[in-house]
């Protein structure tokens, strides 16, 4: 018979070891996740580093993630596909050696590619006590779909965007189920990358187990489980601690995205936040309707996970999240949304509205917390994705980030260029890298002059780069935030939007472009990102002069700027 600890077994706890304990399961999650970043196939996991690592309780609750992962996915998806798995095979059919495998959309709520791999952690003298689950989250490259890698704004349902994996076992006891590696392979345009990938996955999975049982009987399987129950008690208590420095009262705040890559109509995003004591709710009574398209996201990967990543953003706790950091949050949210689609929506750019989503909530409490409030940041995923399909010749894909500036806030400058707020670590994929996979050569890659919104605190700056094709590709790209500029707070100016442009062999004048999917690109044909800027902490006025000549002598603003936003007089010449 398996075992599942409960309170009523609680073993008592000393300080020490409860840190111990602690830091511990951040340490084996930190080592898996660098493990993931040696062994992947793929740049987008070994350089970009999209996935993330965490350890989920006997429940399907998170207890622990390593540092670097991306957000939105340990915020939620790791949990959320460990739950849907126990109400499938109940605890007593998850198995030592059992891996398990969810990327469905009725259940995780973001995009197929989103694959999260876990395996039950078993110990005890008899191997029979369950500590929890070692859940890995990462982005497969290409799993089918009418679209290579995903990538599309045209898909009208989930099934056109690839195949679906709603809790299978991916290894049963130790020993691989062929049957379902032939069916992912033969499901993926790249079958040996996205194997080595999740080969990857299976082994962080497998080594985070392992290393999670032996700290477990290093201290002991009762003290252990006792220790990640403290560990929520102690982040629910901090983050009760953190909201009840907020003044009680409603706060809201709006915003629109331009489109959703297909219609022109502006996309509506509208938030409330409600302090009430040492609990806060976020409601989204208001946000638009789902879409025909792939804007889309579920509840738990939507709503829920923006709700929580602008909760931690807020509360800014330095330790790991887990599930007792977000007790206090609250969400209301309606059926239906962009952001709580059905099980059926298409998903492909699920991610699109969230990081502005995510600014929206921290811009409603600027006048509750001034202090604590920076200014938007560029809010827009703006990466450029360069494919073949058959017909252009061997297929490929391969995603350039589109990392750009972060709000400036109350004591200093905006930082970047960074991904977004849903995305947290990821990394610029080396140029290097990108010119062994991509026909192109990349001829220029600096920051953005003048990106960042003006203020007393400048807002952070986008970058430019500029690729010359040296050969056939198509492209793809999500640049947005045009309606709903990178605001600035507190008197500081909005940052500047990114934008594309193509300068076509040939062409008398360049295309400026913002969302693009099958863009034919051919030799000799050039094509420019500049991603946004964030927005500016306070009235440009106060800016100190010599931050200004700083800033002028960098290249980080032009001698207009420098004169236009903060009024430097300049001699002539300079």
């Amino acid at each position: 018979m398996s075992t599942v600890l409960t309170p009523a077994t609680e073993t008592a706890v000393d300080p020490v070891t409860l840190e111990v304990i602690r830091h511990g399961l951040a340490s084996i999650a930190g080592q898996i996740e660098a493990n993931i970043t040696r062994t992947a196939f793929s740049p987008h996991i070994s350089e970009y580093k999209d996935y993330a690592v965490g350890l989920v309780g006997t429940d399907g609750y998170l207890v622990a993630q390593a540092r670097g992962g991306i957000p939105i996915f340990v915020a939620d998806s790791v949990g959320t596909a460990v739950r849907d798995g126990l109400q499938i095979y109940g605890i007593e059919r998850l198995h030592h050696g059992d891996v398990v495998l969810c990327n469905a959309a009725a259940v995780q709520g973001q995009h197929l590619n989103n694959v999260v791999m876990y395996t039950p952690i078993w110990a005890g003298a008899d191997g029979k006590t369950l500590l929890g689950f070692f859940a890995i989250n990462a982005h497969w490259g290409d799993i089918g779909g009418a679209a290579v890698g995903a990538g599309t704004y045209r898909s009208t349902d989930i099934f056109m965007e690839g195949l679906q994996l709603r809790s299978v076992k991916l290894e049963s006891r130790g020993e691989p189920i062929e049957e379902v590696y032939r069916i992912i392979a033969s499901n993926s345009r790249f079958p040996e990358e996205l194997l080595g990938d999740i080969a990857a996955q299976l082994s962080g999975c497998l080594m985070g187990r392992d290393l999670t049982i032996g700290l477990a009987e290093k201290y002991g399987i009762e003290t252990f489980l006792a220790a990640t129950r403290l560990i929520l008690e102690r982040s629910e208590q901090l983050s009760r601690a953190k909201i009840r420095q907020i003044p009680n009262g409603e706060y809201s705040a709006e915003g629109v995205m331009d489109n959703d890559g297909v219609a022109d109509d502006p996309i509506p995003l509208k938030v409330r936040v409600i302090i009430d004591d040492d609990e806060m709710t976020v409601d989204f009574t208001g946000m638009a309707p789902q879409r025909p398209r792939g804007f889309n996201s579920g509840r738990h990967g939507g709503g829920e996970s923006i709700a929580r990543l602008a909760f931690k953003y807020l509360i800014g706790i330095d330790e790991s999240a887990n599930e007792g950091t977000f007790r206090p949050l609250k969400v209301i949210l309606p059926e239906g949304t962009i952001i709580s689609a059905s099980d059926d929506a298409p998903m492909a750019q699920y991610n699109a509205p969230i990081p502005t989503t995510i600014d929206l909530i921290l811009k409603a409490l600027a006048p509750a917390v001034p202090e604590r409030i920076a200014g938007g940041h560029f809010g827009s995923h703006s990466s450029l994705s360069f494919y073949r399909s058959r017909s252009l010749g061997r297929p490929f894909k391969s995603s350039d980030s589109g990392h750009g500036g972060w709000g400036a806030c109350a004591t200093h400058d905006g930082g970047g260029p960074f991904r977004t707020m849903s995305h947290g670590d990821t990394r610029i994929v080396p140029i290097e890298v990108q010119e062994t996979r991509v026909p192109f050569r990349v001829e220029e890659f600096r920051l953005r002059t003048d990106s960042g919104g003006p203020g007393k605190f400048r807002g952070g700056l986008g970058f430019v780069r500029r690729y010359r094709m040296l050969g056939p590709c198509l492209a793809f790209s999500n640049v947005d935030r045009h309606l709903t500029e990178p605001w600035g707070v507190q008197g500081g100016r909005p940052g500047v939007p990114g934008r594309i442009t193509v300068y076509k062999k040939g062409a008398s004048e360049p295309e400026v472009l913002f969302k693009i999917e099958d863009y034919l690109l051919e030799e000799g044909d050039v094509i420019v990102l500049e991603t946004g800027g964030g927005g500016g902490y306070g009235p440009p006025e106060e800016r100190a002069r010599e931050l200004v000549e700083r800033d002028l002598s960098r290249g980080y603003i032009s001698r207009e700027a420098a004169e236009r936003d903060y009024g430097l007089k300049l001699p002539n010449g300079r």
